[in-house]
């Protein structure tokens, strides 16, 4: 299967630590980031990689290159394509920007300076079981307040983006997302959010939009002290490679 990567951001917040490379390039001892997410996709059978890169993005082909040089555990050759931005896109930007390299009818789509441990084929199950257009992940946090809830009822998602000034507990969206092909079609040019423009407009007209709620390992490297817990993580074995 395939797996669009966004890894297109500038990474100012992660800047102070990480100044000599794209953010999700950051070196974990002596491999960067991104190649923990691209071996928890491989486990899956998801090697087929297409990263939509931006800022320092020859850093990433420069490592990467062709994908002759990594395998999945199992021994399946990973293969690999360079989606380049010449501009800032945003998210949904990236994807569609990414979708010429799209050869299947479903692909995933994730960010590539988070690491979540998930059972992908659980998503590509329940997208075919209730033919939905997207199926995403959701995580639970303690207080919905500092983002935007995202809801399920039934497994159908009901609620995304909502802003709720109550501290309280909830779930969120967590950045995995399975999509069928056909939405590239309806992401216009140009920079486009998928979290904050597409997704919402795709609820609004009734969409199919679905998934469930994961409990697996999560971080996002986007701030100093999440890198370094990372690291502190991996170094502890809460991190299996």
């Amino acid at each position: 299967m395939q797996a669009i990567l966004l890894a297109g951001g500038l990474g100012t917040r992660l800047r102070s630590v990480v100044s000599d490379r794209p953010k999700p390039m950051a070196l974990i001892g002596e491999k960067p980031f991104m190649e923990y997410v691209v071996h928890e996709l491989s486990r899956h059978g998801i090697t087929d990689i297409i990263f939509a890169v931006g800022y320092k993005g020859s850093m990433v082909e420069e490592y990467f290159g062709d994908g002759s040089g990594f395998t999945a555990p199992d021994g399946t050759p990973i293969t690999v394509h360079y989606a380049y931005e010449e501009e800032l896109l945003g998210t949904a930007g990236a994807i569609k920007n990414a979708g010429r390299f799209v050869t299947e009818d479903s692909f995933f789509v994730l960010n590539a300076d988070t690491f979540y441990q998930i059972d992908y084929s659980r998503l590509v199950i329940m997208q075919q079981q209730s033919d939905l257009d997207m199926a995403l992940v959701l995580r639970k946090v303690p207080d919905i307040s500092r983002y935007g809830a995202a809801v399920l009822t039934n497994g159908r998602l009901t609620g995304f983006n909502e802003k709720s000034a109550e501290a309280k507990p909830g779930t969120i969206n967590g950045g995995v997302y399975l999509m069928k092909r056909a939405l590239l079609d309806e992401i216009p040019a140009g920079k486009v959010s998928l979290e904050n423009e597409m997704i919402p407009k795709w609820l609004s007209e009734g969409r199919a939009l679905g998934g469930f709620v994961n409990d697996g390992y999560f971080i996002d490297i986007g701030i100093p002290e999440a890198y370094y817990q990372f690291i502190e993580d991996v170094e502890k074995g809460v991190v299996v490679w």
